[in-house]
């Protein structure tokens, strides 16, 4: 009886070991993870453009956010009018750019969120915007 409670009690403590031991991540990679900063999120004021479609009247509602590499780049892009101007312009033009047709596939959004991603690159090279984060996405035909 006793030998039959030995080897329970040393098969449970090793799974315990086993579980515990392949579920902490290496030294290196928390060291990693504590060093890398999160990224952060730069919420943009809502557009509303005309689109380009020559056959009917069209317009785009769109609510982003620009995801950058961390709070210290969202802070410098928050703190300076000028930035934000320069940015929301770029957009607005190249948002109006677009068809309906086009923007309301899969693919025509993926490809937006890509344009966006690198016009607002250009229009502020301090930050480095790494995705877009559609939060609200409306086409009228």
């Amino acid at each position: 009886m006793a030998s039959i409670a030995l080897v329970v009690l040393l098969g449970g403590g090793g799974a315990a070991y086993w579980t515990l031991a392949k579920g902490a991540p290496p030294e290196g990679d928390a060291a990693k993870e504590a060093e890398t900063p999160p990224p952060a999120a730069i919420e943009m004021e809502p557009f509303v453009v005309n689109l380009a479609d020559s056959v009917a009247s069209s317009f785009l509602r769109v609510n982003l956010s620009l995801v950058v590499e961390d709070e210290a780049q969202a802070k410098r892009f928050d703190e300076s009018p000028v930035t934000k101007m320069k940015v929301r312009s770029a957009l607005i033009e190249l948002l109006a750019l677009q068809s309906a047709n086009t923007l309301v596939t899969p693919a025509g959004k993926a490809a937006l969120k890509k344009a966006i991603a690198e016009a607002a690159g250009k229009a502020v090279s301090e930050v480095h915007i790494t995705d877009v984060l559609f939060s609200e996405f409306v086409v009228q035909f």
